[in-house]
């Protein structure tokens, strides 16, 4: 069935896409002053900065993640065979951690062909960026620590650097308390339901983590408790999820049972199986923060698409 807008959502979608818009230049401001205190905060840890693959044999499956909702995978060939744009490296980043640098981050572009039916929830894009990072031997609370620190201290230096900006988005932006609260899915899902993301971002004064969802067969998973040691940063103000992580699957066996109770094709993971079945494959925990969304939050935006100078909006191409 075809998918159809009201008037008032084209011309409302039709704004967005403005790349004249006089609120851009302070938007795209805002988004370099973040990007540099962020990444100058992984370089001084010694995260070492790689940069991106877009065409892969091997990328994230994206399934069986509760939020999944693609249209298409889109497939190319080179040089005669075929490969995948990039849904999110975290297969990548599980290789070179293990044999490379055990502290990475990534601008990582990702192609992701949402739904047409999310053209108008203000989240979502099928082109966006994500600061991807994976560390080696790293545990859940290294990643919260670390990105409560990449989020309070970029909120704190565009509040005191980026007065005028914020005055021409009339954001009134405050810089949140940490530690960030922690909820288990099951407790928001018996308090709230199945809309517990929207609740919970709703209520929250501050960011919070929700842990144990489950989802990809990479994030790690207690066989004997059923419990996920992976982890949503849901925003504040009705934001929504901003980030997804996890601690990591590294064993061999495990891996292959969750590859083969998924649906998914052993083929495609061969090189990170070779790894865990050497013992190769370190264990490591890491996330990627959408950037999109992170800007949109913190320039109080209606629609993520307005981040970027040419949206990317679930269900339109425009010519640029």
């Amino acid at each position: 069935m075809e998918y159809r807008l009201q008037d008032k959502q084209i011309s409302y979608l039709a704004s967005v896409m403005r790349i004249n818009d006089s609120k851009l230049p302070a938007i795209l401001r805002i988004q370099s002053k973040v990007l540099k205190t962020m990444t100058d905060i992984l370089l001084e840890k010694d995260f070492q900065w790689v940069l991106p693959v877009m065409l892969a044999k091997s990328t994230d499956p994206l399934w069986p993640d509760p939020g999944y909702s693609i249209e298409e995978r889109i497939e190319v060939e080179v040089y005669g065979t075929k490969v995948k744009t990039m849904q999110s490296m975290i297969v990548h980043k599980r290789v070179l951690v293990s044999l490379g640098p055990e502290k990475i981050f990534i601008l990582s572009p990702n192609i992701r062909i949402e739904s047409r039916k999310r053209m108008t929830t203000g989240k979502h894009l099928y082109e966006f960026t994500q600061l991807d990072l994976e560390s080696a031997y790293a545990k859940m609370r290294d990643i919260f620590q670390l990105f409560e620190e990449l989020v309070t201290k970029s909120i704190e230096v565009v509040k005191k650097e980026m007065r005028r900006e914020l005055e021409i988005l009339s954001r009134d932006l405050r810089v949140p308390n940490t530690p960030f609260r922690v909820y288990k899915r099951s407790e928001l899902e018996k308090e709230y339901g199945d809309n517990w993301e929207e609740e919970i971002s709703k209520t929250s004064e501050d960011p919070v983590w929700v842990t144990d969802i489950p989802r990809e067969f990479y994030d790690y998973q207690d066989f004997e408790t059923g419990e996920w040691r992976n982890y949503d940063l849901i925003l504040p103000e009705g934001y929504g999820e901003v980030l997804s992580g996890a601690e990591r699957e590294y064993e061999y066996e495990k891996l292959l049972k969750k590859i083969t109770r998924d649906g998914l094709r052993k083929e495609d993971y061969r090189i990170i199986l070779d790894l865990a079945e050497k013992k190769l494959l370190k264990p490591s925990a890491g996330a990627g923060i959408g950037v999109e969304r992170f800007i949109r939050y913190i320039c109080g935006l209606k629609h993520v698409g307005e981040v970027q100078p040419f949206p990317r909006i679930p269900g339109i191409v425009p010519d640029l």
